[in-house]
């Protein structure tokens, strides 16, 4: 089994952001981290917004995903989730920004509030893991 690959794909509703055979994929769930090598049993869950991590080739991979569902079947770990990016391309600024509008318009303790302050919490943590 050591010579089997995961197939790890990342589908938004815009593009497919990960289409890649990797060792290992980490996937954050709504309620934790699920980490999947070659050979997991099949599932699926719903996913919380966070850290995806791939690793293959000696090189860890990291991605922001905003949500969604993660399913894995075969050697395929499918995530579909409505964004999103390499962390690379995350902005730590430009998430300060949307956090301050979100806060503006949805008040400081609502619910929508708590979801754009946990968003950029997210973003800010995988843009600062990719820069290390």
């Amino acid at each position: 089994m050591a010579d089997k690959r995961l197939q790890c794909i990342v589908v938004t509703p815009e593009r497919t952001v990960v289409d890649e055979a990797v060792d290992f994929v980490a996937v954050p769930l709504y309620d934790g981290e699920l980490g999947v090598l070659p050979g997991r049993a099949p599932l699926i869950a719903r996913m919380g917004c966070g850290e995806l991590r791939t690793h293959g080739g000696g090189q860890t991979r990291r991605y922001y995903v905003d949500g969604g569902f993660v399913q894995v079947r075969g050697q395929a770990v499918t995530v579909l989730t409505p964004r999103a990016s390499k962390a690379a391309e995350i902005d730590p600024h430009k998430v300060d920004e949307n956090l301050a509008t979100a806060l503006a318009q949805a008040g400081n303790n609502s619910d929508a509030a708590l979801a754009a302050r946990s968003r950029a919490t997210a973003q800010k943590r995988v843009a600062a893991r990719a820069s290390q």
